[in-house]
């Protein structure tokens, strides 16, 4: 590795458009790896403007710094990550992706209507849901969380 691969925490912030603060709560998550100079100084790979990158990206789309550790663990350390490599990541992220869309447009085409939540108040309930058959699968709006309605 070459001293021009390596800039400094403060360029790297600079770069991500984060604080200072926010790139060492990175490294303590594991998201991104810092190297020492002679001294003391914390370097990183300029490969990790594009790991930070990622990191709020995922975070704006709702996934955890936890989910985004776990898909970010399956890059190389110590080197720049590979096209193939993202392309692995986006794949992975693409499925979770794909499934909470599905299930955002389930939740808008059914929140008007009967959700199986139990409250068997309204008159409609009787019909959709007679005698709370749905609460056998569990508590909450069973029908936006997936659960099927029976034909009565």
């Amino acid at each position: 590795m070459q001293a021009n691969d390596l800039i400094s925490i403060g360029q790297l912030a600079e770069r991500t458009g984060v604080s200072v603060s926010a790139v060492r709560f990175y490294e303590t998550r594991g998201l991104v790896t810092s190297s020492r100079n002679a001294g003391g100084q914390r370097r990183f790979l300029r490969s990790d403007v594009r790991r930070i990158s990622f990191v709020l990206i995922a975070q704006k789309l709702g996934f955890s710094i936890q989910e985004i550790g776990e898909q970010l663990a399956g890059l190389p350390q110590g080197r720049t990550p590979t096209q193939a490599d993202w392309s692995q990541i986006s794949a992975r992220f693409g499925e979770v992706l794909d499934e909470r869309i599905a299930a955002l447009a389930l939740m808008r085409d059914r929140l008007d209507g009967c959700i199986g939540c139990g409250c068997l108040s309204l008159k409609a309930c009787a019909l959709y849901n007679p005698d709370d058959r749905i609460a056998a699968k569990g508590a909450g709006p069973r029908y936006l969380m997936g659960d099927r309605r029976r034909k009565a």
